[in-house]
C-alpha cells in the first residue's frame, strides 16, 4: 500500500477537510448527473481521488427537496473506497430508494445532497428497555436494531424529528417491521456516530 494510502487508513476516523467534504458532495451531486443522462452509475477514476476518500468507509447520502425527503441510501458497514460508496448511494437514493419515485431532471436544481459518514457500529449492553433508553445520546448516536429477521436503523439525523429517547427507539422498532412496545431477549442494539455534511 503505497504511504499516503497507509497514513490516510491510519487516520480513517478523524474529519475530512473541507476540501474533503466538498469533493463527495461534488461527487455524489455528479453521479446523480450521470444517472439523469444514461441512466446508469458513474465510473471513477479511482486513481484520481485523494488518499484520504480511497480508504474503505461506510456512507449514507440523503436526498431532500425543500426540507422533505427525497430518497436516502448507504450502507452501515464498510464495503468499498468511500469516494466509491457516496457515489453509489447518490446514484441508488435518486434513483432506486422503493419509496420514491426516480428523481426526473427538473428536480435536480432544487435538490439538497447530504453525506453522513459512519463510524463501526459496536454493540450496547443493557439490562432492559429503560437502561437502554438511558444510554441513548440524542442528537448523537445512529442505532442499528436487530431481532431475528428484523433489522432497521436511524441516523442520528433522525433526532431532529424525534428528540425524546423512548419515541426514537419506538419508531425504530416499527421500522424494523416489530410493533413499538416489542421486548425480547435476543434484541440487540448498535451505536454509531456520523460525520454529516451537505451543500
Amino acid at each position: 500500500m503505497p504511504e499516503t494510502d497507509q497514513a490516510a487508513e491510519d487516520d480513517a476516523d478523524a474529519p475530512l477537510s473541507a476540501a474533503h467534504r466538498r469533493h463527495l458532495l461534488d461527487i455524489a451531486r455528479g453521479a446523480i448527473r450521470h444517472g439523469l443522462d444514461t441512466g446508469r452509475p458513474p465510473t471513477l477514476d479511482i486513481a484520481a481521488t485523494p488518499a484520504a476518500l480511497r480508504v474503505p468507509r461506510a456512507a449514507f447520502v440523503t436526498l431532500e427537496i425543500d426540507a422533505h425527503l427525497r430518497g436516502c441510501i448507504g450502507h452501515l458497514e464498510a464495503v468499498q473506497p468511500l469516494v466509491l460508496d457516496v457515489a453509489d448511494n447518490a446514484f441508488a437514493a435518486a434513483f432506486r430508494d422503493p419509496r420514491f419515485p426516480p428523481l426526473r431532471a427538473p428536480e435536480l436544481a432544487a435538490l439538497a445532497i447530504k453525506i453522513s459518514i459512519l463510524t463501526p457500529a459496536t454493540p450496547l449492553r443493557f439490562a432492559d428497555e429503560a437502561d437502554l433508553i438511558a444510554r441513548l445520546t440524542p442528537g448523537v448516536d445512529g442505532l442499528i436494531l436487530a431481532d431475528g429477521p428484523h433489522r432497521g436503523t436511524f441516523l442520528p439525523s433522525v433526532w431532529e424529528q424525534l428528540p425524546e429517547p423512548r419515541q426514537f427507539l419506538r419508531r425504530l422498532k416499527e421500522k424494523a417491521g416489530l410493533p413499538a412496545d416489542h421486548w425480547s431477549d435476543a434484541l440487540a442494539v448498535f451505536r454509531y456516530r456520523t460525520e454529516s455534511f451537505g451543500d
